[in-house]
């Protein structure tokens, strides 16, 4: 794809993951990026220099306002579509009408689309999708594979969110067999890095350390199984798969480290302990009444590698750190304080 010739829209393109993309996009010297976000977790300073250098159009719009969304779509050629109503395990558990709204906000967005003759579309899907019942068992060394989505044994998507993000991809692949517009989903897992916020769990923890949480306080027994995946490594999969995938095939896109909450909150102590703070030694505790999610949720990402030549290049340790340096020089004590108190299940 001759990136210089396209125009590119990213929905929710202030967001954490977004303006990660709307970076990657102006390093490839894209004939014209628009970014349209409401601004309900996105941060505008996030693409601020973008906007100032002329590289981005920013529209404060709403996509569930058909006029918003229609005029966002003029004159664009490929769209990455992140833009929901989402966050992290607190939310996805407790806010199930908010997310529900993703079921109308994708299916009228992808209707203009091609009634606007987009030439493809980008969506940003969720390893939420998965069964809950495949993910169960912690003594099973589980990679979760494209097919496992519950065509064989039975759906049942986690949450409002996973269900509406499986019918989107569902959607577009109707769009492109019934009506020929490309399209592909990307399965994302688990995403931390630069910019994330307190409502994922890395970022939670890393709060958790940077206020001297004292005891420590972790979401369940500590067992769950995640394969947390740095923002660089998904957006250059997602670019990729703009280059590659047009058929609306649906991608996993995450690492093969299979890692326990508990051994990822140890790994942030340890390290703050070691560069920041030399006499914080927390103990833990377990909240096991808070949402936990699927105990076993890792991602095979054979496909990516075969159809897109992607694999995931920061390893869990190094991109952690990355992740703390980041934000202990980035953020505010006082404001942390009350996320950490206040904001873990919000957006």
């Amino acid at each position: 794809m001759n990136w210089n010739e396209k125009n590119v829209l990213v929905t929710g393109g202030a967001s954490f993951i977004g303006s990660h993309l709307v970076d990657a996009l102006v390093k490839r010297e894209v004939k014209s990026i628009r970014v349209i976000d409401n601004l309900s977790s996105g941060k505008q300073e996030n693409i601020q220099k973008h906007i100032n250098s002329g590289q981005v159009n920013f529209v404060l719009g709403n996509l569930l306002n058909k006029k918003d969304a229609k005029n966002s779509l003029h004159g664009i050629d490929i769209v990455f579509h992140l833009a929901a109503d989402h966050g992290g395990r607190g939310y996805v558990d407790l806010h199930q009408v908010a997310c529900g709204q993703n079921l109308w906000l994708d299916g009228q967005f992808f209707a203009l689309c091609q009634g606007q003759e987009i030439e493809k579309v980008i969506y940003a899907s969720s390893g939420c999708i998965y069964p809950n019942y495949k993910q169960t068992d912690l003594s099973q060394e589980l990679y979760l594979k494209e097919e496992d989505d519950g065509r064989t044994g039975g759906y049942d998507s986690d949450n409002l969110y996973g269900w509406a993000k499986l019918m989107a991809e569902f959607t577009l692949q109707a769009y492109y067999k019934e009506r020929g517009m490309k399209a592909a989903s990307l399965r994302f897992f688990t995403v931390y890095g630069e910019r994330g916020k307190e409502d994922h769990a890395i970022i939670a923890m890393i709060a958790r350390a940077f206020v001297r949480q004292d005891p420590f306080e972790i979401w369940g027994d500590g067992q769950q199984i995640r394969n947390w995946t740095n923002v660089s490594d998904i957006v250059e999969g997602f670019i990729k798969a703009a280059e590659k995938i047009e058929n609306g095939r649906a991608i996993n896109l995450g690492t093969n480290e299979r890692i326990r909450v508990f051994d990822a909150a140890q790994e942030v102590v340890d390290y703050v302990q070691k560069k920041y703070y030399p006499d914080y030694e927390p103990q833990f505790k377990f909240l096991k009444d808070m949402p936990t999610g699927p105990v076993n949720r890792v991602a095979d990402n054979s496909l990516a590698k075969a159809l897109l030549g992607w694999e995931p290049k920061v390893k869990f340790l190094d991109g952690l750190q990355k992740t703390i340096d980041w934000y202990f020089n980035s953020r505010n004590i006082d404001v942390v304080r009350k996320i950490v108190k206040e904001g873990l299940t919000e957006r």
